[in-house]
Parts: structure tokens; sequence; C-alpha cells
């Protein structure tokens, strides 16, 4: 499906998201290292986990919003108190005035709209593409973050250090330019019914009925070991954004990155990691489709399996250089990891479970990234109390951990599929 032919809510958003992609992403990979540096990383990392509580709870009820409230409404709601809440921490960190703390409380904020927004703008796609066409428009938009990651990382590599001011407040004006966009040239797609039976209790119930329909984990134990697998391998590329840049930073002191005759470029730990980053980036946007097509001719089993192992081998290699090419070369590594799972997980889920539970199915999914991305800011403080290469080696065996179930999952598959083949032979003697 062509995006000339994309009805004109999406075209609007493509380009209004994607500009404020960019902007974020050249300063968000960063912000564990100011974090860090202000509260130090004991505290830094336990405050990061309360925070991603926060988008947990915004995770729990932003469908529901969504659906009760109307797409369009909550999406301009949420850019909107994104953009605020980018403009107070651009000015708690300006030469006026610093204050690391409402710093923090606004990137919690940032974090919470951000939640609320991305199931209203999922929903949206939903409504106004036909089925067929849908993956094909969620990959345009998911290639346009990807666009974002590579642009954004390099541009802030060059502007963070001295300039997070004027980024945190252009950042915030792109939001609000967004949502007063969204307000005025796009609207409502949601389904128009009588919400009072459906939403008649109080808010908290739908948080209530959230988790209760995840207790399908529990009686469906390939799912329930899928859902752990997850959880440990979330916690190696959830780092990052979490202990890479922190990590970065303190091994790489003015390094030499290219050198041709008299000419020498160097980078800090900064620039590196946002070099580097922007590697992830291009590499995920340039290789997603051609890798997928190709690992279709594996084993599900052996590219699970091999995509854990990947991310402990990239993880070891981090810890074991202090070389700025050494950290590209356990980038490349980590996203081939990334990259060969990226598109046979989704399928998985459908394959795994019934068709009318399959919407629950994928909701309960996503408890892999929600409790993982609460768990993973634990590895900054691990760092100050058994430091950087006990930190990079317990991730590892993590990953490694994460293997392990893989295998066992994809072997009780088997073995419940080798079971419903004997059962006719079995009823007929």
């Amino acid at each position: 499906m062509r995006i000339r032919d994309w009805d004109s809510n999406l075209k609007v958003r493509l380009f209004g998201e994607a500009l404020m992609n960019i902007t974020f992403w050249m300063f968000f990979p960063f912000l564990t290292i100011y974090f860090a540096d202000e509260f130090g990383k004991s505290l830094a990392g336990l405050l990061l986990i309360l925070s991603q509580v926060l988008s947990v709870f915004a995770n729990l009820i932003g469908g529901y919003c969504a659906d009760r409230f109307g797409r369009k409404r909550m999406m301009v709601l949420s850019a909107l108190g994104q953009g605020i809440c980018f403009i107070l921490f651009g000015l708690a960190d300006s030469p006026w005035f610093q204050s690391a703390w409402i710093g923090f409380l606004c990137f919690s904020f940032v974090g919470f709209f951000s939640s609320i927004y991305w199931p209203a703008s999922q929903a949206m796609v939903a409504d106004v593409v036909d089925e067929k066409n849908r993956s094909s428009v969620f990959a345009i938009f998911y290639t346009s973050i990807n666009i974002a990651v590579v642009i954004g990382p390099l541009l802030g590599a060059i502007f963070y250090v001295n300039h997070r001011f004027e980024l945190l407040l252009i950042a915030g004006i792109i939001c609000v330019a967004l949502a007063v966009t969204l307000q005025k040239w796009t609207r409502e797609t949601a389904p128009t019914y009588d919400h009072t039976e459906e939403f008649s209790g109080k808010w908290y119930t739908v948080i209530v009925s959230q988790l209760r329909n995840y207790k399908v984990i529990a009686k469906d134990h390939t799912f329930l070991l899928f859902i752990i697998g997850g959880i440990l391998a979330s916690q190696t590329f959830m780092q990052l954004d979490l202990l890479i840049p922190v990590y970065t930073k303190d091994v790489i002191q003015n390094q030499t990155l290219l050198s041709f005759g008299d000419w020498t470029f160097r980078v800090s730990g900064e620039q590196a990691f946002g070099f580097i980053l922007a590697e992830n980036g291009f590499l995920v946007a340039l290789f997603t489709v051609a890798i997928t097509k190709w690992i279709i001719a594996f084993k599900e089993r052996n590219v699970f399996v091999a995509s854990s192992l990947l991310y402990a081998v990239a993880i070891i290699t981090f810890s074991q250089t202090k070389w700025i090419w050494g950290l590209i070369l356990a980038m490349a590594v980590f996203t081939l990891g990334e990259l060969i799972v990226a598109g046979l997980q989704q399928s998985f889920i459908s394959k795994i479970s019934p068709e009318q539970m399959r919407g629950q199915y994928f909701a309960a999914a996503s408890l892999r990234y929600t409790i993982g991305r609460t768990i993973a800011p634990i590895s900054i403080p691990l760092t100050v109390w058994i430091g950087y290469q006990w930190t990079f080696f317990t991730i590892a065996s993590l990953a490694i951990a994460s293997a392990i179930i893989y295998w066992i999952m994809f072997s009780t598959i088997e073995h419940q599929y080798t079971s419903m083949k004997d059962e006719p032979h079995k009823s007929s003697v």
C-alpha cells in the first residue's frame, strides 16, 4: 500500500511523529548518563525502576482510554502532555535554574504520556486500514522510528553535551505542535457505540480486569516459558539506553575514531555511544526485511536460541573492550541477535494462541517488555555493588538462561505434537 493512498490521518501522523522521534532520540539515550551523574548510579537505577512502574500503569489503562474517550483525543492529550513535560524539563536544566529532581519527574511523566499515546495510535491504524494492508503500514511506521534512531543519536552526539537545554525546549515545542496538528488535521476514528454498559465500573476495575486476563499465562505452560524466556532476553536489549551509555561514557575518553594523515577525528564517551546507537538503528532499518526472509528457512527453535546466545556474546564483548571499534563490533553482533527474531515473534504468538483468545495472548505477551523494562534499570546500581565486569556477566548469563528456556519450550511443543499424532493410533488399538 503506497503512502499516497493512505488515509490523511496516517499521513499527518507519519511526518509529525517522524520529526518528534528524531528530536526525542537526540537526547533520550543520554539521559541515563545525566541521571547517573546527578544522583549517583545506585539511586539513579532505583529511580528509573520507579519511572518504569509508572509507564506500566499507563500501559494498563492506555487501551481503555483509547476505546472510552477516542483515539484522537488521547493522542492530542498525550502529545500535549509530553510537550509540557519536555519544556518543564528544559527549564529545570536551564542556565537560570537547575533541578535534577524536577527533571526526573518530567522524564517519568513523558514516559507515562508516551505509554498512553501508543495504544491509541495503534488502534487508529487498525481503524482506517484494511487487514491485508496493516502489516505494511505498521512496517513503515516501524522503519521511520529506526530512521530516527539513526539520525537522532548522531545529532545528539554533536549537540547534547553543550545544548541539552535547547534540545529539550525544541522537543517540547515539537510535541505541542504535533498536538495542535492532530487536533486540527485529523478526525476521530474510534467506533461510536454506547460505552455505558462496557465501562460502567470505576477506572481501577479496568486494571483489575487486565490483570485477571493474564491468568492465561499460568494455564498455558508453553506460553509461560515464552514469557519467561522473553523477560530474561529483554534484560540484554533493554540495556541499550541504560547500562551501555553509562559504560561507554566511563571507558571511552577522547578516543580516535578515524584518522587520515594529519586529520584525526576523536570522540568522547557520549559521542561514541551516539555512534553505536545510530549503528543499531541503521542496521535495523536496512536489514530487517532481508534477514527476516532469510531466517524463515531455519527452525524456529534454532533461531530463538541463537538470538539469545548472540545477545550473550555481544554483552560479554562489550565488557571486554574499551576500544571504540570493539564497541562497534559488539553492537553489530547485538543487532544481529535482535534482527533474526524481529519477524518471528509475533507470528509465533499467533501460532500458539487459540483463535478465540488471540487478542488476550498478544496483550499478555507484552509482559515480556513491561516486566523486563521495569527490572532492567537494576543494572545501573549493580555496577556500583559488583562492578562492570560482573554486571555484564550477570546479564549475559540471563541471556544464556533465556536460550535454555526457549530450547525447553520448543521441546515441549514437539512432545505435544508427537503425542497428538500418536493419539489416533492408541485409540484404534
